[in-house]
């Protein structure tokens, strides 16, 4: 076989050489088959047989080495996947990582030895089957979720959609993973909006865009104060140009029925999107908004740019979606529901459509308020 003895010979070596030559032979013959290339099924099911025989007889470092040659070969059975497994010691999570293929069955047995970075190098690979995934998703790992999450590899429908939604709202690196992926709906992380980056936040609010949302529980607190929707932004303006953050906390929590600590988040963050939520889920526009936002995002850099793209947010984001964000904040909502068909975002664009909408002056002389602003400041 391969180049050596008989497989008889080999079995009357192992009987009456003792260790040493078992070791030996455990090597040699791992050696061999792995500079064989792509054996036969014969020959594959023949070394199978002489390794199980050889590995329990040999002594831990030889078969700790033998099995560190094994993982070259370029074809492995699931019985000699699982003698790596077993004997390659401190550099299983390696081999799960830069195998080219593992059975099923291997799979299994790793993962029920209940070690999460095992089970997390498991989740990262490209080849999962669906029994595999169902048996990772029930582990109750961070380190697993995060890996899962940031496998392009792993479908985000149905359950598996579910639970990498729900373990967002807990670890913000599951939901920064989700926000960077291209198949997930951003607006499945309202819950994790002010744990994530301020460009993932962004793009949860533009998730929102052009689709029709659930009736919001808090749009019946909007509707009570709507009337004074000017006297708001004037009060919000004059509070945010006095950097008297506290106070927009309190009258935040006053109109909005949100905690204060939530509040508070929302009056401090200098990024303005969070502020953008509720200016437009209370209905106002970019022209109003603006004005607020000019005082309360931060100076420090140029933030025409960013106006500018809240000028986009404003035309294309509708008020009820942003009510709907606000209710999830309370937990008020099941975002699943976002999931509906009735619910998806229409992105269907026209051809005669213009791409860039057109510019409204009164916005422009907004936006370019702002260095005037930043001068003054910087004076």
């Amino acid at each position: 076989m391969l180049g050596f003895q008989p497989y008889e010979t080999f079995q009357l070596l192992i009987d009456g050489g003792g260790v040493d030559r078992t070791n030996t032979l455990l090597i040699a013959a791992c050696d061999a088959y792995v500079r064989r290339g792509k054996p036969t099924h014969p020959e594959m099911e023949q070394f199978e047989a002489l390794a199980l025989r050889l590995f329990p007889a040999a002594g831990p470092h030889a078969r700790a080495k033998a099995a560190a040659i094994l993982v070259r070969a370029d074809l492995l059975s699931p019985a000699l996947e699982g003698l790596i497994a077993e004997h390659i010691g401190d550099d299983l999570v390696r081999w799960i990582n830069m195998a080219a293929s593992l059975s099923e069955k291997t799979m299994l047995d790793l993962i029920a030895r209940q070690d999460s970075d095992i089970a997390a190098a498991l989740a990262r690979r490209a080849d999962p089957s669906n029994i595999v995934l169902a048996k990772l998703f029930q582990m109750n790992s961070r380190k697993v979720y995060r890996a899962l999450a940031a496998n392009g590899a792993v479908s985000l429908r149905g359950a598996y959609l579910s639970a990498l939604a729900r373990s967002a709202h807990m670890d913000h690196i599951v939901a920064e993973s989700l926000a960077a992926r291209a198949d997930f709906d951003a607006a499945l992380l309202a819950p994790a909006f002010f744990d994530v980056t301020d460009a993932a936040r962004i793009k949860v609010i533009r998730a929102f865009a052009g689709r029709a949302t659930p009736a919001a529980p808090i749009k019946r607190t909007i509707e009570q104060i709507a009337v004074a929707n000017a006297e708001l932004t004037r009060a919000l303006m004059k509070l945010f140009s006095e950097n008297r953050r506290p106070e927009v906390t309190r009258l935040l929590a006053q109109i909005t029925g949100l905690d204060e600590v939530r509040c508070g988040q929302i009056a401090h963050d200098v990024t303005g999107a969070a502020l953008f939520v509720v200016l437009r889920a209370f209905g106002c526009t970019a022209q109003d908004g603006l004005k607020v936002l000019i005082h309360a995002t931060a100076h420090d850099q140029d933030r025409s740019k960013a106006l500018a793209d809240f000028v986009s947010l404003f035309e294309s984001v509708p008020q009820d979606s942003m009510a709907y964000l606000m209710s999830a904040w309370r937990g008020e909502v099941n975002l699943l529901e976002l999931v509906k068909p009735e619910y998806q975002p229409f992105t269907e664009e026209s051809r005669r459509t213009p791409v860039a909408p057109a510019r409204n002056p009164a916005i422009d002389q907004a936006i370019e308020a702002l260095a005037r602003i930043g001068a003054r400041r910087a004076g």
